[in-house]
């Protein structure tokens, strides 16, 4: 479960309303327009994520940064037995090492400046809980969330903190349709002990408390938006 488009661009509009300076990054040259013109002060940086030479250079010259959002995801299901290696490669591309990539560039950023920064990884309850087709998409979060971990010892002697938010299925225009379906989102809504599922706003939300100074001490956790799912 993740953001998708709708969950990127609520972040980077909540991220400008509270005085950021938003640098926006995203392979779609037209979801980037859009965004500036609802939103003239964020800044536009076209570059596939999963390429990562073409990363290095985009990023290289980007100003300081003191917060950072690892946003990019794909999701594509298959059953266990028919992984093919394109797509588990595709995944953990996007998934993964792009997430991994970006904090690296930002973060010898911060370290050079000498500067208090956060990061945060948009992860997924996925990451905790096995789904029926989701092998690689599952084994992906998982991933992030311990990459989030190591993250978080290395880089806090630096100041710099990692978290992770761990979503429930989040009812953007693609998640109100994937999930229309009665049964299956009482399937997965009945293991849910508030009953409903997440707004992109509580997604939203809990980025935006692990990016600020009132989560000075939070570090290397993985903060779980999923009305208790996990819990139980």
């Amino acid at each position: 479960f993740y953001l998708n488009l709708a969950g990127k661009r609520a972040t980077a509009l909540a991220l400008a309303r509270c005085g950021a300076k938003v640098v926006a990054v995203t392979r779609t040259q037209a979801d980037l327009n859009s965004l500036v013109e609802e939103c003239a002060s964020i800044t536009p940086l076209c570059v596939d994520l999963a390429d990562w030479g073409a990363t290095e250079a985009t990023l290289q010259d980007v100003g300081p940064i003191d917060l950072l959002v690892n946003n990019a995801a794909c999701a594509s299901l298959q059953p266990f037995l028919e992984v093919t290696p394109d797509q588990f490669d595709q995944l953990f591309s996007v998934n993964v090492k792009a997430a991994l990539h970006v904090a690296q560039i930002v973060a010898r950023g911060m370290k050079a400046r000498g500067s208090k920064g956060s990061i945060v990884n948009v992860s997924s309850q996925a990451s905790q809980c096995a789904l029926r087709d989701h092998a690689v998409y599952c084994t992906t979060k998982a991933a992030l969330d311990m990459l989030t971990k190591v993250m978080a010892l290395e880089l806090g002697p630096h100041q710099i903190r990692v978290n992770s938010v761990n979503p429930t299925v989040v009812m953007t225009e693609m998640g109100r349709l994937g999930w229309s379906n009665p049964e299956k989102a009482h399937t997965m809504m009945s293991r849910i002990p508030l009953g409903h599922f997440a707004e992109v706003e509580d997604v939203v939300n809990s980025i935006l408390f692990l990016l600020s100074e009132k989560s000075n001490m939070t570090n290397g956790v993985c903060l779980p938006v999923d009305g208790g799912f996990l819990a139980c």
